[in-house]
């Protein structure tokens, strides 16, 4: 059994990292977030310790280490900005890190994790569920069958409409979620190059508080993309159903559905 402990436990995410370490048949013995609406904690593990603030986290799994109980995995669930020093944080106790993506905001910061990771002998992990959904893993070993030169059209749209609370929170601050490409497309980048090869060409055409688009030419694509948080650029038959997001992604005018696995 691994210990875990946990930053973030307020947010969206974490129940569901909550239920896996669960599932996984592992124990969460000590979790951190300002906020104090994690009630959550009750239906996976009520003997956990809880902390809104972050030096008493730090101090109490200092104590754990001390008495010989180690943390093995930090989780990290907080606010993109707060990755990076969070990550840094779980790699300095001892512990290995699963971050939710983007593991930084910036590129040149992870080298510096590297860095670290060589230094504490412990490992960074991310997340990429899109690598594990049944649809995409038959669409890989596709293409991976598929004559070297063979390039694929793409078409990606991503909206998912957000109300005024969104500016407010941490989420609308370009400097703290990476804005719009990043936070709400990260996932959709990992999953293109992971079907299609690196990049060779990254056009932005529109690049606004609410909405991207650009082109990518991929090894083995060219992908053109749009992603959007505005009620106005949804399709009116979406609207028309009360319905506020819509995705679509198709290969050669052919639709890839992978709903299920966000």
């Amino acid at each position: 059994m691994k210990n875990f402990a946990l930053i973030g436990a307020a947010g969206y995410i974490a129940p569901r990292h909550m239920k896996a370490i669960k599932e996984t048949g592992h124990q969460l013995v000590a979790a951190y977030d300002k906020n104090d609406s994690v009630g959550i904690i009750d239906s996976y593990f009520p003997e956990a310790d809880f902390f809104t603030e972050f030096e008493r986290f730090d101090r109490h799994l200092e104590k754990l280490k001390r008495a010989g109980k180690h943390i093995d995995y930090v989780v990290v669930c907080s606010p993109n900005y707060l990755h990076d020093a969070h990550i840094r944080f779980g790699l300095r106790i001892g512990a290995d890190v699963i971050c939710e993506k983007p593991l930084v905001l910036n590129p040149w910061n992870v080298e510096a994790l590297k860095e670290i990771e060589a230094e504490t002998g412990k490992r960074i992990y991310t997340i990429l569920q899109l690598r594990l959904h049944p649809a995409l893993l038959a669409l890989r070993e596709k293409i991976q069958k598929e004559p070297a030169g063979k390039i694929h059209d793409i078409n990606l749209t991503y909206i998912t409409s957000r109300g005024k609370w969104y500016y407010t929170s941490w989420k609308g601050d370009q400097s703290k979620s990476g804005g719009i490409a990043t936070n709400i497309g990260v996932h959709f980048y990992d999953m293109l190059t992971w079907l299609f090869g690196n990049v060779r060409e990254n056009t932005v055409h529109i690049h606004t508080h609410d909405r991207a688009s650009g082109f990518l030419e991929l090894d083995r694509a060219r992908v053109r993309w749009f992603l959007s948080i505005n009620y106005d650029t949804l399709p009116e038959e979406v609207k028309s159903k009360g319905q506020r997001t819509y995705r679509s992604i198709t290969v050669d005018g052919e639709e890839i559905e992978f709903s299920g696995g966000f």
